[in-house]
């Protein structure tokens, strides 16, 4: 089985997407998302100019060796570029042998570990009464796990809520019938972490005299504390057991998590801007973290955090792989096979793709009383409508940024 030919398809139905389209000499096709939220571009170039040229003529059965070729082969290693790039390659290998296998991904795998995938949604509201309606709503869909993103007073707009002007582009969906933060410039938010971190032990306690003790409850804080900082929210959340509290300060410094862990109990959960292996090694082997939050698009595919994943499983940490509408529904349906495969899954992010995002990507996933199954169809269970794609050109988007009070840009 050889790869024929290779494509590059760029489609911006609700938001943009990069999904490389493998085709070999026996007429099978396989999918791999690229998509790198706000940069692209970038990627396409280097899977067009630099990773196609490599591919024509190779072994389509031979995934672990073309893994291994294109991050070895490029002396430049790592870093989401490349490794975006790997993804796509190796996620539609996936998709093309378990086609030739005539089963679905997950049983090459292993099989599956479990009926199901535990999948969490995104509330939040610019105030405790828009909060609850969006939990409210939430419940109502069917989600048994919730993330709580909500308005601090004071700040115009804020990461996560979807009610404010800049969040469009957090969700891929659109608000008032515009397009979601598509911009020559990102759009300006402004920050303050004593602010938020006086208000949000209210938020959650106010969430939980209404909602109940039952439901897990998440919260990222997007990498913009210091360790210190982290340390005291985690502390300060403890009475209202979350779930996990995510990138609560930017993991680069690895170090950072030591000083958090030794003042809370609260569990953490960082990697969604991670790459590789490397960038976990110390947070896992000393057990510094508790959920591995990599996306499979992000993450060299699914061979490489499948490897990542049975690392961290050594020592009981568990997978909650990223999975906002800035990951395409191919790469949602790799990280749902892997996810269905693996012993040590914990959770998996779900937003719900727009109505032209499924008009271009058909799917076979279900969602079902909060469970997500990638289905049983041949392969990733995910089909790419060429003609639809091409309805939707890309369009330059780009994700906020913050400045505090005085100007200073800070972490976003």
């Amino acid at each position: 089985m050889k790869i024929q030919s290779a494509e590059v398809i760029v489609t911006s139905p609700d938001r943009n997407f990069v999904t490389l389209k493998l085709t070999t000499d026996d007429g099978l096709t396989g999918l791999g998302d690229a998509t790198l939220n706000g940069r692209e571009l970038s990627v396409v170039s280097y899977l067009r100019d630099h990773v196609v040229p490599l591919l024509i003529g190779r072994d389509a059965h031979q995934i672990e060796d073309t893994w291994q070729f294109l991050y070895r082969s490029a002396y430049w290693r790592r870093g989401p570029v490349t490794m975006a790039a790997i993804a796509a390659v190796d996620v539609a290998l996936w998709d093309l042998k378990a086609k030739a296998a005539g089963m679905p991904l997950y049983q090459l795998l292993g099989g599956a570990s479990r009926t199901g995938l535990l999948a969490y949604g995104h509330a939040s509201g610019k105030d405790i009464p828009e909060l609850f309606d969006s939990v409210r709503s939430h419940l109502e869909q069917g989600y048994q796990a919730i993330r709580i993103q909500t308005g601090v007073p004071g700040l115009k707009a804020i990461y996560g809520v979807a009610s404010n002007a800049t969040a469009a582009g957090n969700t891929g969906k659109r608000y008032d019938h515009e397009p979601a933060q598509r911009a020559p410039l990102p759009a300006e938010e402004d920050w303050d972490t004593r602010a938020y971190l006086r208000h949000l032990p209210g938020v959650f306690e106010a969430v939980r005299n209404e909602f109940g003790a039952d439901i897990p409850l998440l919260h990222d804080g997007h990498h913009r504390m210091t360790p210190i900082q982290a340390a005291k929210l985690g502390k300060s959340l403890e009475p209202y057991d979350l779930f996990w509290l995510e990138d609560c300060t930017p993991a680069e410094n690895q170090a950072a998590l030591r000083l958090v862990r030794q003042h809370t109990t609260t569990p953490l959960a960082i990697g969604e801007v991670f790459n590789t292996v490397w960038d976990y090694q110390g947070l896992i082997t000393e057990q510094l973290i508790d959920y591995v939050r990599s996306a499979v698009t992000h993450t060299g595919g699914i061979s490489a955090l499948r490897k990542i994943l049975d690392f961290a499983a050594q020592y009981q940490i568990k997978s909650g792989m990223h999975g906002p509408t800035d990951i395409s529904p191919v790469g949602m349906a790799a990280a749902m096979h892997l996810g269905l495969a693996i012993h040590n899954f914990g959770i998996q992010e779900y937003m719900k793709h727009g109505a032209l995002t499924d008009s271009v990507f058909q799917q076979s996933f279900t969602f079902t009383d909060g469970m997500l199954h990638p289905g049983d169809q041949p392969g990733l269970g995910v089909s790419l409508d060429v003609d639809e794609a091409g309805k939707y050109p890309y369009q330059t988007a780009y994700l906020p940024y913050n400045r505090l009070h005085d100007g200073t840009v800070h972490d976003w």
